[in-house]
């Protein structure tokens, strides 16, 4: 479904991303961990289409991903993309109107009504339904980031990319929003790559975790060199020592970059 072949990214002098090859099949669940600044959130930008590669191709299906957002790829963020003047069901229909052609962004008629209808359906299944007419200020940092989720899925896509969806939540939210995108990841039938910073998070949610690190360094000139996938595991057969090993490689450098 999606194939990276010798991905660079680059701005001006600093290289971030370096000779990426990659191959994901329809239905995994890839999470995406390494220290700040290892390139993790500018491969998810790529393939919103938010990004282009400096080099070589990100390819969905086959074809270069549009240097555009689509309708088949739905993002989450950690900071709540939503619209404080509306409430929770008009947040959700909105996302409907914004998609479609023309200028003005508004849904009318028959449109209208089966958006409100498939955004109901949609609260229901992230468990909003009671706060339909409420504003995001009335809603808890969970509750927000449901709704986010929700926004991303009224489009139906095929991807959902979340980038630290959950690292302004407190532990208890952030158990109950891991059960969410778990079952709405197998019931959507989506494929998800999903940035994190916790790597625990990254081993229980994924099917397959990627690190991201810079496997060659310049003390004189640092960027210089870009992150690379320096391991891509599948989750189910990962053994313990494997486990210990990554993490007592990236906890220090993660620890290290939010200190700073």
């Amino acid at each position: 479904m999606i194939e990276a072949r010798n991905v660079w990214k680059s701005y001006g002098e600093n290289l971030v991303l370096e000779n990426i090859n990659v191959k994901v099949n329809e239905g995994e669940f890839i999470t995406l961990v390494g220290a700040s600044g290892c390139g993790k959130s500018t491969f998810l930008n790529m393939l919103l289409g938010i990004e282009t590669p400096s080099k070589g191709s990100l390819l969905l299906d086959g074809e270069p991903i549009k240097d555009e957002p689509e309708q088949n790829r739905g993002i989450v963020f950690q900071h709540y993309s939503v619209f404080p003047h509306m409430n929770v069901l008009e947040n959700v229909i909105s996302a409907k109107a914004f998609k479609q052609k023309g200028l003005t962004g508004y849904l009318l008629g028959a449109k209208r009504k089966a958006a409100k209808k498939e955004a109901e359906q949609i609260l229901e299944q992230v468990g909003l339904s009671a706060s339909q007419k409420k504003h995001p200020h009335e809603l808890s940092g969970g509750m927000r980031q449901r709704l986010a989720i929700a926004q991303a899925l009224l489009g139906q896509p095929r991807i959902l990319l979340l980038d630290e969806p959950f690292g302004a939540l407190d532990p208890g939210i952030r158990s109950d929003m891991h059960q969410l995108v778990l079952n709405l990841w197998k019931s959507y039938k989506l494929t998800v790559f999903m940035v994190t910073h916790d790597i625990k998070e990254g081993f229980y949610l994924g099917t397959r975790l990627w690190v991201f690190d810079k496997v060659r360094h310049d003390k004189q000139s640092p960027e210089s060199y870009g992150a690379n996938i320096t391991y891509d595991l599948p989750v189910g057969k990962l053994d313990t020592d494997t486990y210990q090993k990554i993490d007592d490689r990236l906890r220090p450098k993660i620890v290290e970059k939010q200190i700073r």
